[in-house]
């Protein structure tokens, strides 16, 4: 009897100790990350009248592609790091009857960088226009001074000739 107390005593005390580890604060936790990786700059990529296959060159093959919605693309992006809270992206491309990039909704805006506007680099608010005296006129620049790196620079550029870039051969599309 002593030895069944025991042993039940030991095995729920081992029990508990199991469970205490999986909530152990230096228990490592991965980030979980799932959907299509969008950023800025792919989205800054895009414009108006680009076919499906200039998009996807860009963005990638989208995660949903619906039956009921052809002539529309989402792309979703969500990340939990580390058992923290959960974010989530969304982009949806929307295109018309000949194929080519009509529109873009959700989370990410052409030209809007999330850096800038969350450090404050630039505004997107509109102000009132500055009096004529107030603008800045345009400074020019100083050139450089003799002998200096950038007038070698400057001189290298200048010198340059331009190079034609040869022109691929189209791939054949019907096969032999």
């Amino acid at each position: 009897m002593q030895n069944t107390k025991l042993l039940l005593t030991s095995l729920s005390f081992a029990g508990l100790l199991a469970l205490a580890g999986c909530s152990f604060p230096g228990v490592y936790k991965i980030d979980i990350q799932q959907g299509n990786v969008v950023t800025q700059d792919m989205i800054d990529q895009l414009k108006p009248g680009m076919t499906r296959r200039q998009v996807r060159f860009i963005m990638g093959n989208p995660l949903i592609t619906d039956t009921f919605h052809a002539k529309r693309w989402d792309y979703l992006y969500s990340i939990q790091p580390g058992g923290g809270q959960r974010f989530q992206e969304r982009v949806s491309l929307a295109f018309d009857n000949n194929d080519q990039l009509i529109g873009l909704a959700g989370d990410f805006m052409p030209g809007v960088s999330r850096d800038e506007a969350i450090l404050g680099g630039e505004s997107s608010t509109t102000t009132a226009p500055a009096k004529p005296e107030q603008q800045a006129q345009p400074k020019a620049e100083e050139p450089a001074a003799p002998g200096s790196l950038l007038e070698k620079i400057q001189k290298e550029v200048d010198s340059a000739e331009p190079v034609p870039v040869p022109i691929p051969e189209p791939l054949e599309t019907s096969p032999q």
